[in-house]
């Protein structure tokens, strides 16, 4: 929320709906089991603690005496993290559930790599089919239209500036999409180009928000 004060947006805590929130609704029955977490300390738990957590690091018992995983931020996470966790899941197959699904993010700084990444590659590596919650998948959407009560789809718009995310969210929730060309993901890139590789393509292109 104070992120989005300082972006001058006056939203109150309600109007706000994260992958976050999608993965705890997500529990359902498994909230007691005993996670653990891909995220970083500095920034505290955010709504995480009701949990039994256990962060992941360099200690590799905590990957084995886990029940599940939750991947949320990959700020501090490292390949030797990565390679724990793979083993460990190959070793005892377990739940992960992933709460931020994107592969890359924009930073003043370049791209980051997102916990999405790490999902897929231990997707890729062990078999593990994990729950992704967020964007481009139907539950944050089916999250934030049951909190709206009865709308007419036609009406909703989904403004966003990544393809494999906002747009794709878009079309998998049946709304229309509008791709923000100018500002953010595609700052100085090619949008047309981008869009004839992925195959994604919007209803909308705005230079900016």
């Amino acid at each position: 929320m104070e992120k989005y004060t300082r972006l001058g947006y006056d939203f109150a805590p309600g109007d706000v709906i994260t992958s976050r929130m999608t993965l705890l609704a997500g529990l359902h029955g498994r909230r007691d089991l005993h996670w653990g977490l891909m995220a970083t300390r500095r920034t505290g738990l955010r709504d995480l603690e009701g949990l039994n957590l256990t962060y992941l690091e360099e200690g590799p018992a905590a990957y084995d005496q886990v029940d599940g995983f939750l991947m949320i931020g990959s700020a501090a996470w490292t390949e030797a993290r990565q390679t724990l966790l793979e083993k460990a899941l190959a070793r005892r197959p377990r739940p992960v559930l992933v709460g931020n699904p994107d592969i890359v993010a924009p930073r003043e700084t370049g791209f980051s790599t997102e916990p999405g990444n790490f999902a897929h590659r231990l997707a890729d590596r062990t078999g593990i089919v994990p729950e992704f919650y967020g964007k481009p998948f139907g539950n944050i959407f089916d999250l934030a239209f049951g909190r709206l009560g009865e709308v007419d789809r036609a009406r909703v718009v989904m403004v966003g500036d990544s393809l494999h995310t906002d747009i794709l969210g878009a079309q998998t929730a049946g709304v229309c999409s509008a791709l923000v060309a100018g500002y953010g993901f595609f700052a100085g890139e090619d949008v047309e180009d981008a869009i004839r590789r992925s195959g994604i393509l919007p209803d909308i292109i705005v230079e900016r928000p």
